[in-house]
């Protein structure tokens, strides 16, 4: 069995669950996706076209050494942080195929095991810094991909207090990605 962080169960505020329901509820325009960034609703672009081929690349790679159960994709679904209160929609993730069993419009995102966000002008401090905070306590993978520099940073061994360990990489150069996918992940088409 892979170790894997364990979320603590805790009860969301009704503020958070409003602002859940409310985002459900949203009529986003053709192109758009919600979150919940800092305590509130950010609706923003999907990604550009020409992100389209990194993101493909990155699934066919991931999908190829996801562990049993699980699945890599890149369909808009909000996946929810109750301890940090947040909600997210990641460019990229790995996940349980079981949490989409559930009832419901929000994904638990204990069942993640890896989220890839790419950054964009709008997104950059929020993929940065926000969700680097979020994810750095449960998800056991998070990448980076900086299309504004042109690296990917790989961070990895989550905790209480966010990552331990991270690698950065300029696109065409390997890219290791640990246990649970452990594979050498080829940038060249990024």
């Amino acid at each position: 069995m892979i170790e894997r962080a364990t979320p603590i169960e805790t009860q969301a505020s009704p503020a958070f669950e409003s602002l859940l329901r409310t985002v459900a509820e949203m009529d986003t325009p053709h192109g758009f996706k919600a979150e919940l960034i800092r305590g509130k609703i950010i609706v923003s672009p999907f990604s550009k076209l020409r992100y389209s081929r990194r993101m493909r690349l990155l699934r066919e790679q991931l999908q190829a050494h996801v562990p049993e159960g699980q699945f890599a994709d890149t369909s808009p679904f909000l996946f929810r942080f109750p301890a940090a209160e947040r909600g997210y929609g990641p460019d990229l993730y790995v996940a349980d195929e079981a949490a989409f069993e559930e009832d419901g419009l929000h994904a638990d995102a204990a069942a993640l095991s890896l989220v890839g966000e790419f950054t964009s002008t709008s997104t950059r401090d929020a993929d940065w810094n926000e969700k680097l905070d979020v994810y750095g306590s449960l998800v056991p993978v998070y990448l980076v991909i900086d299309m504004q520099d042109s690296e990917i940073t790989c961070f990895w061994d989550p905790s209480p207090h966010g990552y331990r360990s991270r690698t950065t990489v300029s696109f065409g150069k390997p890219l290791q990605i640990p246990e649970p996918f452990d594979f050498s992940l080829d940038t060249t088409g990024f």
